[in-house]
């Protein structure tokens, strides 16, 4: 095959965890279908045991752009000799399902909460393990490139892969069904927000009967359920306050006990009790991580859980509490995973609503997580605030983000003031992602997190205290020497 001249710069698409552009203009179905190419010869075939057959697992979320490249990204895996098993529209943890009980690598289409005219590909190898920047997937951008240029090698004809199609949905019900069982409590109402996103698909089928399961005592309220990857209600993105307020008007509306919302993808999940008052993650990461820390001391384990730095500090104090070995990682689903697999962690959590089970391959999964609450709240009487309050006993800023022009400046003037002349007294300090400084074990308590990001000029900062007063005069402080340059501060 010729040469392509207009081979395009890779290092903006395929990034340090996934695949995620615009389409056409950095994703289109020539360059899907070199990155399949390249992700067969560089992850697939190199793990395949002797005599075994190659296959790759594909699903696809909502958007008006994932046939036509996941057909490509398909036929570059077939042009390989790959089999392929397409298993269509799907969540996020769908896909980590297909690929965790079919033990093969997998690859889904999907820009989470990202605009319309985003796409993108998550990749993971056999048993859905993660495949980022270290473990293959600069190897993959690499050859890539040099498949848009040269073209890609096509193996004979009666050696190229088939494709094949398979429903998956409802096994993968069933499946989280069977890891928590809702059937015998209490009937609760609850309203679920999709966003137009995947949940609109796996909810009826995993909380009510859509895949032919048997009814579950829940009785749904369903926001934006249709299948719209222009998300015309508003951004999948649970996250943002502003997208949560149709749910929480909803929850006040139908008297519900509690409202769940997911992202585009539906691997991450956001709770509001039954006054419309939102739940924060790392809340729930201990709620679910308390849980999980009982079955595995109930079968004689002794459980490990794994949280990122930014969540809340009550969440190692209560596992630890319990009897729990607690690991604290970086921000960032490669390394919440890699912990989960060295450890053989029982579950993992992160402030940004990711939460892992190692039930479900180490993967992360906005369902199950939402049916541990549900399990949790249905087992007993009290309303979900009265439950939720012995998990938010702290008072947190939530993320902030500074524009600032000189990142390293704005960082050792907050060196200076905190750690180098301890202006705020004696203080713990780590550097395991950003500066964490630490006034825990003093009084008045309180830490924070300042962390840059990897792609803007941003200081991320994340403030926790004891009381609010603390929190926000810690915040506040901060803040004042992060922007002293004359920065901006963005919401």
């Amino acid at each position: 095959m010729p040469a392509d001249i207009s081979t395009p710069d890779l290092t903006a698409l395929i990034k340090a965890y996934d695949v995620r552009g615009v389409v056409p203009e950095q994703l289109d179905a020539r360059i899907a279908r070199a990155i399949g190419a390249a992700f067969g010869d560089v992850i697939v075939l190199p793990d395949v045991a002797a005599g075994a057959r190659p296959v790759v697992v594909i699903g696809n979320d909502m958007r008006a752009s994932g046939p036509e490249l996941v057909a490509a990204f398909a036929d570059g895996l077939a042009t390989r000799g790959i089999d392929v098993v397409l298993i269509g529209l799907c969540s996020t943890d769908g896909l980590y399902y297909a690929a965790g009980i079919l033990d093969v690598p997998g690859a889904m289409f999907t820009a989470s909460h990202n605009p319309a005219k985003y796409n993108g590909i998550k990749l993971c190898r056999a048993g859905a393990r993660p495949v980022g920047q270290d473990t293959g997937l600069a190897a993959v951008r690499d050859l890539t490139g040099t498949y848009l240029a040269d073209g890609v090698p096509v193996v004979d004809a009666d050696a190229r892969g088939e494709i094949t199609e398979r429903d998956l949905l409802a096994d993968y019900s069933l499946f989280l069904r069977n890891l928590v069982d809702l059937s015998g409590i209490r009937k609760l109402k609850v309203v679920v927000d999709a966003g137009n996103g995947m949940g609109g698909h796996t909810a009826p089928a995993v909380l009510g009967t859509g895949a032919g399961l048997a009814a579950l005592p829940l009785e749904i309220f369903p926001l934006y359920f249709e299948l719209d990857g222009t998300f015309p209600n508003h951004e999948a993105n649970p996250l943002e306050p502003k997208n949560l307020l149709d749910l929480q008007a909803a929850v006040v509306e139908h008297g519900a006990d509690l409202g769940i919302a997911f992202d585009g993808d539906a691997d991450r999940c956001f709770v509001i009790d039954e006054n419309g008052d939102p739940v924060s993650p790392s809340a729930i990461t201990a709620l679910v991580g308390l849980r999980e820390v009982e079955r595995e001391q109930a079968a004689g384990r002794q459980p490990t859980v794994i949280h990122n730095l930014i969540t809340s500090r009550v969440v190692p104090d209560l596992l630890s509490r319990a009897g729990a070995t607690v690991v604290r990682t970086r921000v960032g689903h490669s390394f919440i995973k890699a912990e989960m697999a060295e450890h053989g962690a029982v579950f993992g959590g992160e402030h940004s609503a990711h939460y892992y089970f190692r039930d479900f391959f180490f993967a992360d999964t906005g369902m199950l997580a939402a049916m541990h609450v549900l399990a949790a709240l249905g087992g007993q009487g009290a309303p979900l605030s009265a439950l939720a309050e012995a998990y938010m006993p702290y008072s947190a800023s939530g993320e902030i983000n500074s524009r600032v022009l000189d990142v390293p400046a704005a960082r050792a003037r907050v060196v200076q003031a905190y750690v180098t002349d301890q202006g705020a007294g004696p203080v713990d300090v780590d550097e395991l992602d950003g500066l964490t400084v630490s006034h825990w074990e003093s009084h008045p308590r309180w830490w924070f997190n300042l962390r840059a990001s990897n792609t803007e000029p941003l200081l991320r900062l994340n403030v926790e205290a004891a009381d609010e007063d603390i929190m926000e005069k810690v915040r506040d402080d901060v803040l004042a020497l992060v922007l002293a340059a004359g920065s901006e501060q963005e919401a």
